[in-house]
């Protein structure tokens, strides 16, 4: 009698997981079996003509989840007070692409595939095109009922000290070892002199500039973004390697090269500058860890932010708007 009280406890408890729609790898190979290769087609399609789209549709995922979780709540426009509006958001881009994706998806399989899914799967693919490593992404999510701009007000920013950093990430599940491997995402894409004049020319009273910043770099970064310049001049943040998903900007981090001051930060801290530098010992490349391993593990946990399942959401069919 109790082996069978218990077992019947164990089928309880499992219902109650599958009733909830938790996030699995393969959710929709029964119900839209060539969603994954839709979206993939979607990706591969608008990065032949918009060369930036790997780094965009990555930066939209991590955006997307630090506020009320993976969503898709970044992706709605009703009015100057959605979420997307808010100034941590300067810049997301791809919102375009994700409803091409959507489209697709309701002519193929109407009213299966979340908008928070497809952000996320989108994300994977973007960066397998810039030879990043590829994954499984569980999928499941439902999306959001809320998009509220005033909820995005405490995203991570580029003049927030290692401290903060920490606190926010930690705020979300994430660890100083994920802080280190979501910031490396930095590895491909470029940001605008709007976020660097801080950094270059007003750090503080006593240093015009940051004095992490490599000498022979310094004089680099200022000629592409002279002070009272273009704001919206652009320069990759992974100085040498800005097409390739890979740890070169860890190693610019280390040595002074980092472009964003958010990324030098990791370097101020005893426990991230730990992370940064255990991926370039002499027995790495035998023993690990892996830079790309540890990335993946680190995007898999992000993505499962708040995530909602079951009936907590809806699947939308129009990203950009609630049913």
């Amino acid at each position: 009698m109790k082996t069978t009280g218990f077992v019947f406890l164990l089928l309880a408890f499992f219902a109650i997981g599958v009733v909830q729609g938790q996030l699995r790898v393969g959710f929709y190979s029964n119900t839209c079996p060539d969603a994954e290769s839709i979206v993939s087609s979607v990706v591969r399609n608008a990065a032949q003509s918009i060369s930036n789209i790997p780094p965009v549709l990555l930066r939209l995922h991590f955006h997307d989840c630090f506020v009320e979780g993976c969503d898709g709540s970044i992706l709605i426009e009703n009015g100057p007070k959605a979420e997307r509006h808010a100034f941590g958001h300067q810049g997301v881009g791809g919102f375009e692409v994700i409803g091409q994706a959507k489209a697709q998806l309701e002519a193929t399989c109407p009213g299966v595939v979340s908008c928070a899914d497809i952000v996320a799967l989108a994300a994977r693919d973007a960066i397998a095109l810039a030879n990043g490593p590829s994954y499984e992404v569980p999928t499941g999510r439902r999306d959001g009922r809320v998009s509220d701009v005033s909820l995005a007000a405490n995203m991570p920013d580029v003049s927030d000290s290692i401290q903060q950093l920490k606190a926010k990430f930690l705020q979300k599940g994430l660890s100083e070892k994920d802080l280190v491997l979501l910031s490396a995402a930095h590895t491909i894409g470029t940001t605008a002199c709007f976020f660097m004049t801080k950094r270059l020319y007003k750090f503080s009273p006593a240093a015009g500039s940051d004095p992490a910043i490599n000498p022979d770099f310094l004089p680099q970064l200022q000629s592409i973004c002279p002070q009272n310049g273009d704001v919206n001049v652009r320069l990759p943040m992974d100085r040498g390697s800005e097409r390739t998903f890979d740890k070169q900007i860890l190693d610019n981090i280390r040595n002074g090269f980092a472009v964003l001051e958010s990324d030098a930060r990791l370097y101020d801290d005893e426990t991230t500058r730990t992370v940064v530098d255990s991926y370039f010992g002499i027995l790495t490349p035998i023993f690990g860890p892996s830079f790309e391993s540890d990335f993946v593990d680190s995007i898999v946990k992000m993505g499962q932010i708040g995530v909602k399942t079951g009936s907590k959401g809806e699947i939308r069919r129009v990203c950009t708007a609630f049913n």
